[in-house]
């Protein structure tokens, strides 16, 4: 009854309360990890710690992003970084989705293909290196199909993983309603394994950040990782730090990508960690 007096002993349950917080206290505590460590970069240069033979100053570095840009070797190294790293990403996510559709939602995909492409994922594509030279040669094929394989078995995983998990009473019916198998899949399934199709996006696009790396040091004559070997022999301590970062904003800015596609795609999920 209403009226009722709680028992001794027992406590009245609490409902936790959330603060909700503005999106400049979030960008401000995002941002507060990078800027210290930035302030003891300065701070270890600055006096000593850090010498630039082992790592140039962050004024330095920036010197040597402004020398970059103005003789035009850094803009030129970006398209040609950018240009491998996205046809690779292309190719490797649309094989990684095809396959993954396959798979997932027929049985006879699932027999012939999985244990095959789960067997594939195991092995390192860095190990592959040598014999993407061998058959490819060092020209931009081998380099584009390496970031390719890396790429693939991500989005593959998940959108295997998200079309087994369509409610498969919610296909029977639209089966039932007379829609085609095509058209399930487009309107019914991937839909429906949308938050796993974006989790396997956004390891395919940190993973090709990876893998470009790799790519970049098959003799390569132009791109990020062709300056870095340059820098190497020249000793250029602020020029391999530019390299450095510019993989690290590359990859930031791939998963800021993704982040913007949930909120577009998915704008009734809630940011994670957002009500804590």
């Amino acid at each position: 009854m209403s009226g009722t007096v709680p028992s001794p002993g027992l406590v009245r349950p609490q409902p936790r309360r959330y603060r909700a917080r503005g999106r400049t206290y979030s960008a401000t505590v995002r941002a507060a990890g990078p800027i210290a460590l930035l302030a003891l970069w300065w701070a270890a240069s600055a006096t000593g710690l850090l010498t630039p033979d082992v790592l140039a100053s962050p004024a330095e570095v920036l010197r040597a992003v402004g020398e970059l840009w103005g003789n035009g070797q850094l803009p030129d190294a970006l398209t040609t970084s950018l240009t491998r790293s996205g046809l690779g990403l292309l190719i490797g996510l649309a094989a990684g989705l095809t396959l993954g559709i396959t798979t997932g939602f027929t049985r006879l995909g699932d027999e012939l293909l999985d244990s095959s492409v789960q067997t594939l994922r195991t092995i390192p594509f860095l190990s592959l290196v040598p014999l993407f030279m061998v058959w490819f040669g060092i020209n931009e094929t081998a380099k584009i199909l390496l970031i390719a394989v890396a790429t693939t078995f991500p989005m593959y995983v998940s959108t295997t993983s998200g079309v087994r998990d369509t409610d498969p009473r919610l296909i029977e019916a639209m089966r039932s309603f007379g829609m085609g198998r095509l058209a399930l899949v487009r309107q019914v399934v991937l839909p429906g394994a949308l938050p796993s199709l974006l989790a396997g996006l956004r390891l395919s696009m940190t993973l090709s950040v990876i893998a470009l790396i790799a790519a970049e040091e098959i003799n390569a004559t132009a791109g990020i990782g062709y300056l870095m070997s340059q820098a190497q022999s020249y000793a250029r301590t602020d020029i391999l730090a530019v390299c450095i970062l510019v993989y690290g904003l590359l990859g930031l800015t791939a998963d800021v990508v993704v982040r913007l596609l949930e909120r577009v795609l998915m704008p009734w999920r809630t940011p994670q960690g957002a009500t804590r």
